[in-house]
């Protein structure tokens, strides 16, 4: 006889109360930062030992720009929901995990805002 309710069996949710969007996101983003890294390593490579003038009329145009971007994003998320996990995994006390995750959260977007000033300053040039 199980103890669990129609509605909790039809939803799917776990203790956590979140289901397996943990692992969907984590996986999505894995799978985006495989592609947009590959990106980001070719664009690296063939901008090796240009001159400045190419180096920012590529970061200038707007897909180059956006695809780093959408990597900073990736990567930050990916970062961020890991973290996490690791934190709730071995963390236990309450308060401390608490902090933890709330530095956390801070951290992954502190990164991601300061990495999409820096490429959105070379896109546009200044």
């Amino acid at each position: 006889m199980s103890m669990t309710t129609p509605l909790k069996r039809a939803r799917g949710l776990g203790s956590a109360h979140e289901g397996a969007g943990h692992f969907v996101k984590q996986r999505v983003t894995a799978a985006a930062n495989l592609i947009l890294s590959a990106f980001a390593v070719g664009l690296i490579v063939s901008l090796a030992g240009a001159e400045l003038a190419t180096v920012k009329a590529t970061l200038a145009h707007p897909l180059v720009a956006i695809a780093l971007i959408a990597l900073i994003v990736s990567m930050a998320v990916h970062m961020r929901i890991g973290m996490q996990v690791i934190i709730e995994d071995y963390v236990h006390g309450e308060g401390t995990k608490m902090l933890l995750l709330l530095g956390n959260t801070f951290f992954a977007g502190a990164i991601a805002v300061v990495s999409i000033f820096a490429v959105l300053k070379l896109s546009f040039g200044s």
